[in-house]
């Protein structure tokens, strides 16, 4: 909800929905900007996503492989999605690197902050 609130302040119109939102495809079709956060591993597919749409998949789930090790994948299906999608996250490797760039940047002002 925190980044519905800063979408809004810059005259975003925001859709928040979730995975029991009815006709949840149609819904996401509308989008420009997508954020994936359900918890359901590739639940997103391509024929939700309007052409050209920008995609951040931000779950992680793990999943089972057929040789029993298992793999992280996001809520989108990044195969399936890339390629309607303008851009896309990839899980790993996509918002979660910035999430803990911006957490230490923040530890490091607050530190600076509490010293100063």
């Amino acid at each position: 909800r925190p980044m519905a609130a800063l979408l809004l302040n810059e005259s975003a119109t925001v859709t928040i929905a979730h995975s029991k939102t009815h006709d949840l495809p149609a819904v996401c079709r509308e989008a420009d900007i997508l954020v994936a956060a359900v918890g359901c591993p590739q639940m997103v597919k391509a024929d939700w996503i309007k052409p050209g749409a920008i995609v951040l998949d931000v779950g992680i789930n793990r999943i089972e492989t057929e040789d029993g090790k298992g793999r992280l994948v996001g809520d989108v299906d990044f195969d399936d999605v890339s390629t309607v999608a303008g851009a896309i996250t990839p899980v790993p490797g996509g918002p979660g690197p910035m999430t803990i760039a911006c957490l230490l940047a923040n530890t490091l002002e607050a530190a600076k902050r509490s010293v100063s």
